[in-house]
């Protein structure tokens, strides 16, 4: 891929958590989180992850920040591989990419101002020369996300959750990042407050030119917030491609579960319906080939018995299925779908 096009690359990417076992902790199996996962994302683009919860979104995003280590696979950030990176070599890489995390009141430091968590990452990474110009620094970041200076002298337990989470959002844009991953920033929000959370990151991320990794199982924020979107199941990214296409005409029989579920206000109005039987399975014990085959009404035994890659069937749109296009014709017409 075009390193000049894309500022990140994921190929591949597995994160495997051991299991153990005993007094002197044998390791008995693998919880799979992440289980070859591919992304890449081009500069200045807002992307999304989408997927059920427990799906891998979270430990995927937290792979790419190296707040874990990759169990295998490949990361490369502007160009440069940073899968193995260690000391000053990542701490630089990680000026230039933050993460904003989902609870932001775990996130924040109950004992530090808020002043003070915007002036350590400044101090750390060498943003600022001077206190003053730290203060002007945070000052101007602060007014930014919708707060002012009185704000700066406080605790996080004496703000809102979506007050905190501006804070948040201020702190990772204290190191004037390139990069960042939202890990389902808005989930714990009231819907006024997300929707003002979503309007302040789109405004950033347009004046300041950011490229993001957006994490949500909220579909409507997703083809709100991103240009492109990937849909991951158990560990894996199963289709990814433009938003509208996806939403317009979702080829993968997963996706178009999870976007038939999105409620819309008249429901006799829906153009399909497509019910997810069963429960997920578990990352442990994955199902032999295709891992949507358990929850699939159109497997076959060809599906248990091979894997299918993740295979463009038309521009800029991919799928991971045994059938691709024909496949996608083959489940409307069972759906009924003219």
């Amino acid at each position: 891929m075009n390193s000049d096009e894309h500022i990140l690359t994921v190929e591949d990417v597995y994160k495997w958590f051991p299991i153990t076992s005993g007094l002197v902790s044998r390791t008995i199996g693998y919880v799979k989180a992440v289980d070859g996962a591919s992304i890449a994302i081009k500069r200045g683009e807002t992307m999304g992850i989408v997927g059920e919860s427990g799906c891998g979104k979270t430990t995927l995003g937290r792979t790419i920040m190296r707040l874990v280590e990759p169990t295998q696979g490949r990361i490369v950030f502007d160009g440069m591989d940073i899968t193995h990176l260690k000391g000053s070599g990542l701490r630089s890489i990680k000026k230039r990419m933050q993460m904003i995390f989902q609870d932001p009141y775990a996130s924040l430091d109950p004992r530090q101002t808020i002043g003070s968590a915007l002036r350590e990452p400044m101090g750390i990474h060498h943003i600022v020369d001077s206190r003053s110009e730290a203060d002007r620094l945070c000052d101007d970041l602060i007014e930014r996300v919708g707060l002012n200076h009185d704000h700066l002298s406080r605790f996080p337990h004496e703000f809102s959750g979506g007050q905190r989470q501006r804070v948040a959002i201020a702190r990772a844009l204290a190191v004037r990042p390139e990069f960042l991953v939202l890990d389902e920033p808005t989930s714990s929000l009231d819907v006024s407050v997300q929707a003002q959370i979503l309007n302040l990151l789109k405004e950033l991320q347009r004046d300041l030119n950011l490229t993001c990794l957006f994490i949500s199982h909220n579909l409507a924020v997703i083809r709100q917030m991103c240009q492109r979107t990937a849909v991951m199941y158990l560990g894996r990214v199963v289709e990814v491609g433009d938003t509208a296409r996806i939403y317009e005409n979702p080829k993968h029989p997963y996706t178009q579960a999870l976007i038939s579920s999105v409620p819309i206000p008249d429901p006799s109005k829906r153009k399909q319906l497509a019910i997810l039987e069963g429960d997920v399975p578990s990352p442990v014990h994955l199902p032999s080939g295709c891992r949507f085959r358990t929850r699939c009404m159109f497997a076959s035994e060809e599906c248990a018995a091979t894997a299918p890659p993740l295979v463009e069937i038309e521009p800029g749109h991919s799928i991971e299925c045994l059938y691709d296009i024909d496949f996608g014709r083959h489940a409307q017409e069972r759906l009924g779908v003219t």
